[in-house]
């Protein structure tokens, strides 16, 4: 049977208090107090990374290839459900009309045990345009989290990658020169 985390903090409170009773200086009782403290905290670290990791792993909810060639990935995307369908190697992210001024940049530290899906990933960044600005940064200027969500869940690397979006770089100067054809 496995305890979960309520469960360890009402018998971190019981066996706290029932050692407080044997307890038989102020010092004894305040050792016994920090020690549930710390047991207490750990449950709560426990519990969040639990709670992100069922986060990571309840995101996905079907994978499926079609007849004509493509994958499609379902996904749970908070609290709806998102379809993207793409042709892993003619995949193409769709140039915005007006740029946003925004970068939108992909980070990722993924396990030596991943690493054909690391590989792969870093490939397909580079094939969809990315500017790699360090090994494992890449950057682009237009929208693509439906390009970046669905490499990531088809690679199953999610725990793994992070996204953002950011609106001011100290290199920007540097990054319009090399997409400038996308941003103009």
């Amino acid at each position: 049977m496995r305890i979960g985390p309520i469960q360890k903090k009402f018998l971190i409170l019981l066996f706290g208090h029932l050692s407080m009773g044997f307890c038989y200086s102020y010092g004894q009782r305040a050792k016994v107090l920090r020690e549930m403290d710390k047991e207490w905290e750990r449950v709560n670290e426990e519990s969040l990374r639990q709670a992100i990791q069922g986060l990571y792993k309840n995101r996905l909810i079907d994978i499926k290839e079609s007849a004509d060639g493509k994958v499609v990935i379902k996904l749970q995307d908070q609290g709806r459900e998102k379809v993207l369908s793409y042709k892993l190697d003619e995949m193409e992210i769709p140039k915005a009309k007006r740029w946003d001024g925004k970068w939108r940049m992909v980070l990722f530290d993924i396990p030596d045990n991943k690493k054909k899906a690391r590989e792969s990933l870093r490939l397909h960044l580079k094939r969809l345009g990315f500017y790699q600005y360090q090994k494992s940064v890449f950057i682009y200027p237009c929208e693509c989290k439906n390009e970046i969500d669905f490499l990531v869940e088809f690679h199953k690397i999610r725990p793994y990658v992070r996204q953002l979006i950011i609106s001011e770089m100290d290199n920007d100067f540097h990054l319009r020169k090399i997409f400038q054809k996308l941003i103009a």
